[in-house]
């Protein structure tokens, strides 16, 4: 790409910023963590759901020495909802690092920032630039699809992922590269849209091969991808005597490590649900129930699976409880329940005890 270009599309690129660029609280502040604690939220999950969470946390952890020194359990509640929990966990570790081996300051090297867990290339491009201003290239899903068809990209970009860090590194501006990674991120979540991308108001237009050529709405090209499994899940709600419920929390290796759940496990085939339940029930936890009626039929999508959570009404017969594949079992009221944090569809099944119970 010519040099002349490259200075036209970063001029066109920050004067476009300066008046469209969104106002967002983690923009307004130059504190490494506040920054990082946003670059992390904004993996994976939509800005208008972080907002919230954004503030919660950071009144809850104003500082990293405030958050390494927390409860993971703290940490999850304060992160449930948004998903992705492995991220909450490695925010939790890598604040632990940065304490004990960075004397609680963010490490300003890429490589040092890389090493934290859960902080790749882009996240670290995006700290390093916000925080420091320092000239670090980013790649993220809106940078990505933004340099597909700005070059008419003829490649699905996870194929030639080399070609696109060197694009984001030439067009990055020396002189402002905290502005210009910024306006990039907004250009492709505004602007060039994976949907019904608004090129008439592109400041890249002129300059867009992919515009150039009308095939926008064909780029970037995306992978032929099978169909996500889906298991069906018997889950159960088991109360006591006393009218307490069974809980217990998974594994912290894993999907949705460290958090709560309601105990059950996959249906086998040619199993009942309430067979699947039962069985589940003696190898996880070591005891008798009764299974009883249904609560609820709940249908979930994980990035790389779907499930059917079939939810029934459980009474505890016989035997204590045993943590036999989990790492603890409690039996709670449903009042004690909201301390624990728990994945999305389980937070939906809590909903339903509780209607069942007004």
């Amino acid at each position: 790409m010519p040099n002349s270009v490259v200075l036209q599309l970063r001029r066109s690129l920050l004067d476009w910023y300066a008046e469209f660029g969104r106002d967002l609280p983690w923009r307004r502040s130059r504190d490494p963590y506040a920054i990082w604690i946003s670059e992390i939220m904004l993996q994976q999950t939509q800005v208008k759901t972080v907002l919230p969470y954004y503030d919660r946390w950071l009144g809850t952890f104003p500082t990293v020495q405030a958050l390494a020194a927390a409860d993971q359990q703290a940490v999850l509640k304060a992160w449930q909802g948004l998903g992705y929990y492995a991220r909450a966990r490695n925010l939790h570790r890598a604040a632990q690092a940065i304490v004990q081996q960075h004397q609680g300051q963010f490490p300003r090297q890429i490589t040092a920032a890389m090493a934290l867990p859960g902080i790749g290339q882009t996240t670290a491009g995006g700290i390093l630039s916000a925080a420091f201003n320092q000239p670090v290239p980013i790649l993220d899903g809106n940078v990505k699809r933004v340099l597909a068809r700005l070059v008419a990209l003829p490649h699905p970009p996870r194929k030639v992922l080399n070609q696109l860090w060197q694009l984001s590194e030439t067009l990055l501006d020396p002189q402002y590269p905290r502005d210009f990674n910024q306006a990039l991120m907004d250009l492709g979540a505004t602007i060039c849209t994976r949907h019904n991308p608004a090129c008439l108001l592109c400041p890249w237009q002129q300059h867009c091969q992919a515009y150039n050529q009308n095939v926008q709405s064909e780029l970037p090209m995306s992978e032929s991808r099978p169909p996500l499994p889906h298991k069906f899940i018997g889950v159960a709600v088991i109360r006591n005597d006393q009218g307490e419920i069974l809980i217990d929390r998974r594994r912290q290796e894993g999907l949705l490590g460290g958090l709560w759940e309601f105990p059950g496990g996959k249906v086998e085939p040619n199993e009942t649900i309430a067979a699947c339940i039962k069985r589940e029930i003696q190898e996880e936890l070591g005891i008798e129930i009764e299974v009883g009626d249904r609560l609820m039929v709940l249908e979930h999508a994980y990035t790389h699976f779907k499930v059917t959570l079939n939810v029934h009404y459980c009474r505890h017969l016989s035997g204590e409880p045993q943590p036999l594949e989990c790492d603890e079992v409690r039996w709670v009221t449903l009042d004690e329940i909201e301390a624990y944090p728990f994945p999305a569809a389980n937070v939906q099944i809590i909903e339903a005890l509780r209607a069942a119970s007004a």
